[in-house]
């Protein structure tokens, strides 16, 4: 049951998954929407200029009509003549055009911005499978689209028949009107009726636009084990990302045990905790913590020391100290500085002896630790 649950697409899509839709091209769309806008802005846009583009065409209609017959006999001059008025038209019905156009444009921006996908004109040869085809018809989207269709054409025809039915006294009444003024007025009634049946489309517009949401979210649904993947691809494998961890540590590690034998001293617990010191006057402001462990790390530190001739000191509170407040790489504290520098002193002591013999130097018996850095003693009080 859990594997089924698994496989079901009961999760709504991450942010992720609808950025990659959106790539694609997959978007929500309501061509519904962008029918009305299109259809109300030719009709808006109409309505305005009615009067101009009236006046305009009657010009045209007027100078196409009174043309001489010396000009109709001349090819020539009928062409130049046809291109003028042609371009005059053009002219005329250009701002209507242009404002159609810019709506064409926006009306699909409205639902879900602007997008250019090149992904989405890419073939794919699924869409010339027919058996994919009739599903698609017979499937629960086709059955909603086709009801969407039928419900459109019936509030259509209903609100077209209803305006018609309203002005048919209007309309016959153009028969005993003048010819200019039963052309604008059948003009302004077929107006009413196209407006009438755009405000319709804003209905069919209002139900379609949530419904397109919907339906591209619910395509968009992911298991429970989409949702794992996709978290592994954005935060890393965990058993990867540990191994990781593991090699970067295990460089870490040899890194410092590199380091080892370029130290001046180590100091040690003696078996539990080893901090390896170095110290270069021409190039540090104080001693540096080069190597530091505990256990096992701590006993291969000082096997490293003895072996390349490190010399090491036994200072428990001085160890625990500089392993608690310092890591590798780090300056020693100025807490600590009193402390390390009577080691490097010692340290200094014996470099001196065995270049020029004499006395061996006194080991430091206890090194004192500022109260508050060694642990075991914050511990136990």
């Amino acid at each position: 049951m859990a594997e089924d649950s698994d496989l079901e697409r009961t999760e709504a899509p991450s942010q992720r998954r609808l950025e990659q839709a959106r790539e694609e091209g997959q978007v929500a769309r309501s061509r519904e929407l962008n029918t009305f806008t299109l259809l109300g802005a030719a009709g808006i846009g109409l309505w305005l200029a009615a009067d101009g583009l009236r006046d305009s065409f009657a010009r045209l209609l007027r100078t196409a009509l009174s043309l001489p017959a010396s000009l109709i006999a001349d090819t020539g001059a009928m062409m130049r003549t046809f291109e003028s008025l042609a371009m005059e038209a053009a002219i005329a019905i250009a701002p209507l055009l242009g404002v159609i156009f810019v709506v064409a444009l926006v009306s699909p921006m409205l639902l879900s911005g602007w997008l250019v996908s090149g992904k989405a004109f890419s073939p794919k040869f699924s869409r010339l499978n027919p058996i994919k085809g009739l599903s698609n018809i017979f499937s629960k989207t086709g059955l909603a689209e086709l009801g969407k269709a039928i419900g459109k054409v019936i509030l259509i025809m209903g609100v077209a028949a209803w305006v018609t039915w309203g002005q048919v006294e209007a309309t016959m009444g153009l028969v005993i009107e003048p010819l200019p003024a039963a052309i604008v007025h059948g003009a302004r009634i077929m107006g009413v009726c196209f407006l009438a049946v755009v405000g319709s489309l804003a209905l069919i517009a209002a139900i379609d636009v949530p419904f397109q949401i919907w339906h591209h979210h619910s395509q968009l649904k992911m298991t429970r084990e989409d949702l794992r993947q996709e978290a592994k691809e954005q935060e890393g494998d965990p058993q990867v990302k540990a191994q990781i961890r593991s090699q970067q540590r295990e460089m870490a590690r040899k890194r410092m045990m590199d380091a080892v034998p370029k130290a001046d001293v180590v100091i040690v617990n003696p078996t539990r905790y080893a901090v390896a010191l170095r110290y270069d006057e021409s190039k540090m402001r104080a001693p540096r913590v080069v190597a530091k462990g505990m256990h096992l790390i701590a006993g291969n530190i000082r096997e490293l020391a003895e072996t390349h001739r490190v010399p090491i000191l036994t200072a428990p509170p001085l160890a625990r100290a500089l392993y608690r407040h310092a890591d590798v790489g780090d300056e020693v504290p100025a807490a600590l500085y009193a402390a390390v520098a009577e080691v490097l002193a010692w340290v200094f002591q014996l470099r001196r002896h065995a270049t020029y013999g004499g006395n061996a130097p006194i080991v430091p018996a206890s090194i004192e630790v500022p109260a508050g850095l060694d642990p075991e003693e914050v511990a136990a009080s």
